[in-house]
């Protein structure tokens, strides 16, 4: 009974770690080419339009060396995760008011997991993990 009980708590822990891997790195390197034009990522990314990628989750909002953010977006007391960044990139003006991302959003949540899977490839250095 109790390795029963430890088997079913084992396997609910299991399912987010499941569903968060469910995105395709390559699919959403394709997804990427939506935010190219503002954004960049990789070894050699600089800060456009908007602020370079790398190393995105578990930052905090409005934290790029260099990178002139909007005072919605700097104080939004964010730190990028999973489920805050998919509120995010859905709508990013609903999520954020105030911010000066002009983007309307992702409405696909496929490829929402596929882009969170291109850009967790990427550490602070912007090299692939």
């Amino acid at each position: 009974m109790i390795l029963r009980s430890l088997g079913v708590m084992l396997a609910l822990v299991a399912i987010p770690a499941a569903a968060a891997a469910d995105g395709d790195a390559a699919l959403g390197q394709k997804v990427f080419l939506k935010c190219k034009a503002c954004h960049q990522i990789g070894e050699n990314a600089k800060n456009a339009v908007g602020p370079e990628l790398n190393g995105l989750f578990g930052r905090h909002s409005g934290s790029v060396a260099g990178y002139k953010y909007s005072d919605a977006n700097k104080n939004s007391g964010i730190v990028w995760d999973e489920t805050v960044f998919r509120e995010y990139i859905h709508n990013p003006k609903a999520k954020v008011p105030g911010t000066k991302m002009a983007f309307p959003g992702i409405k696909d949540d496929k490829d929402i997991d596929n882009l969170i899977a291109y850009i967790k490839q990427f550490g602070p250095d912007g090299k692939q993990m």
